[in-house]
């Protein structure tokens, strides 16, 4: 049977942002302190929308398919081998749940710095917490590593096996 899935992809892009992307976008970033850093925060803002773009556009749609696929396989396998496609499934699911409750509103918070402040809402947007807040997002989207990688290794691994 094969399964979608993003089992090499997904890791991969979520390793190159939270270790290579992320990094170089905060490299010689300014302390909140600094007269540099309202631009500095206002950048990253701007710059923001291709992380959301690649994984809203690119990447949700393999999680979702992986979702569905891992959850037909463990629906329509033999007895006994449903476990192994159910913990699959259940792993892109977690990953599916962590972004959305998570991810997206610092997804949202960061969009905002890169925003012009012309109304009331946006003024409200905390241009000191720009470093810290993508950090954060750093080390959430390690969740993203860890569970598609463990999805496709538990299915591969059950595939294998018969």
């Amino acid at each position: 049977m094969i399964i979608a899935d993003s089992f090499p992809m997904s890791p991969g892009n979520a390793i190159t942002q939270s270790f290579m992307s992320i990094p170089a976008l905060l490299l010689d970033f300014p302390r909140p302190s600094s007269p540099e850093h309202t631009a500095a925060a206002r950048h990253l803002g701007r710059q923001w929308p291709v992380f959301w773009q690649v994984g809203n556009v690119f990447f949700r749609p393999l999680s979702m398919l992986g979702f569905i696929g891992y959850t037909i396989a463990a629906v329509t396998s033999p007895s006994g081998r449903w476990v192994a496609y159910t913990i699959a499934a259940a792993a892109h699911l977690v990953t599916i749940g962590h972004s959305a409750v998570h991810m997206q509103p610092i997804n949202e918070k960061l969009h905002a710095l890169g925003k012009d402040r012309k109304d009331d809402d946006e003024a409200a947007v905390d241009m000191a917490a720009a470093e810290p807040m993508t950090r954060r997002w750093a080390r959430l989207n390690l969740l993203r590593v860890v569970m598609p990688l463990t999805a496709g290794t538990v299915a591969l691994c059950e595939t294998m096996r018969h």
